[in-house]
């Protein structure tokens, strides 16, 4: 939640191709002990051979402290409680074959102490909440990832693989750094990559320098040159990027999506999806080449937002679901294609409660709210502002 700085190069690592995240480990192994070897996650098979599939993407997910209040009240004062915050996108988001969320922050012990802005320790029960509303996988690359060291990507990490729930961005150790989250859908193997501008300051740790994936261009187009190698069908890369509060994509995020679109993994792009977190406000869509980008889907879950001179922004709860679909080629030496794209938009009604809606829904249940008809005009206006609207891009119904 910092300005972002001159992203730094990444470290090189080998990139091993993994199903990640899908076991359920008996019990997490001591902070500075092996990484639990995952489970790989059962396939999506099709009987009568590929077919299309959706999948959909989905904004910062950033409990602050209202938020972790939220949660208590919702487990009426005995733990945590995220699900209901989640019921309502939930069939949008478990209708998906395959769904993405952008997890900001790293999760405390449990029991916490937990915490909001600005070094988040969130309660590791928003894992299981993201499961039950239908994700496959989540990316944890984020200027926030080293808020609590490598015990905090520890902690997140073995919650989500508690779970079941896949995840790409930050790592462990070593064997584990770098490599995509290896999602099955409709015949397809996707792979998913992640990867943040910077660490608001904290560095790297001396003896983990692959903690976290930062943001370079000829590290990332390796990467996903090598998951084509490896056998990927779609190759989907999360950025955590961009200027806060910013409606219009930096220079950064344009010239970054431009290379990443040209690059080339043999006949095809190498890159087929980008998908942008971090400015907390929604951002334009816009199809370069054959590959879409999404500049920014603002904040899916967060408290209060107020801007660098702390008034109240209510950008900061409005944010897009991004839901394209995948169609197999016609011939083996083609390429899987999105034949429809779609944006949902989204708002985290701060209530109380707080609770996160389909925004469409909500303003027909509410047609007098005029912050929902006033959030619904803006990020449509925000989302179709690069032209995407011609690409083929339209709001679902």
């Amino acid at each position: 939640m910092r300005l972002p700085r001159r992203p730094a190069l990444a470290v090189a690592v080998p990139l091993l191709l993994v199903v990640a995240g899908c076991g359920s480990p008996a019990e997490p192994p001591p902070a500075d002990g092996p990484s639990p070897t995952p489970t790989p996650a059962t396939a999506t098979a099709s009987p009568t051979g590929p077919r299309a599939f959706t999948l959909v993407a989905t904004g910062d997910v950033l409990p602050h402290t209202e938020i972790i209040r939220q949660a208590n009240e919702d487990a009426g004062g005995n733990g945590y409680d995220f699900d209901r915050m989640f019921a309502d996108v939930k069939p949008l988001i478990s209708g998906a074959d395959l769904a993405i969320c952008h997890m900001e922050t790293v999760y405390g012990p449990d029991g916490g102490p937990f915490t909001g802005y600005p070094a988040f320790k969130s309660p590791p029960q928003v894992a299981r909440a993201l499961k039950d509303a239908g994700y496959t996988s989540c990316d944890t690359a984020s200027n926030h990832t080293l808020d609590d060291g490598p015990a905090g990507i520890r902690r997140t990490l073995d919650a989500m693989d508690a779970v079941g729930l896949a995840h790409t961005g930050s790592a462990r150790d070593e064997t584990e750094a770098g490599r995509p989250a290896l999602l099955r859908a409709g015949g397809a193997t996707v792979a998913h990559l992640a990867y943040t501008y910077g660490t608001n300051g904290i560095p790297l740790p001396a003896d983990r320098p692959w903690a976290v994936n930062l943001i370079d261009r000829d590290r990332i187009l390796a990467d996903a040159r090598t998951a084509r190698a490896d056998g990927a069908d779609v190759v989907v890369v999360s950025v955590h990027w961009g200027t806060e509060w910013q409606d219009a994509p930096n220079d950064q995020q344009l010239t970054l999506a431009r290379d990443l679109a040209a690059g080339r993994a043999g006949d095809h792009p190498a890159v087929d999806l980008v998908l942008g977190t971090h400015a907390h406000i929604p951002q334009a869509y816009e199809k370069i080449g054959d590959t879409w980008t999404v500049y920014g889907l603002g904040d899916q879950l967060a408290g209060h937002m107020f801007t660098y001179d702390g008034a109240e922004d209510p950008r900061g709860n409005w944010s897009s679901i991004a839901r394209f679909t995948f169609t197999p080629p016609d011939t083996p030496d083609r390429r899987w294609t999105v034949t429809k794209a779609e944006f949902v938009p989204q708002v985290t009604d701060l209530g109380p409660p707080y609770r996160v809606l389909d925004l469409r829904q909500a303003a027909r249940r509410a047609p007098d709210r005029a912050d929902y008809t006033r959030a619904l005009e803006h990020i449509s206006s925000v989302v179709l502002s690069r032209g995407a609207a011609s690409a083929g891009l339209t709001m679902a119904p």
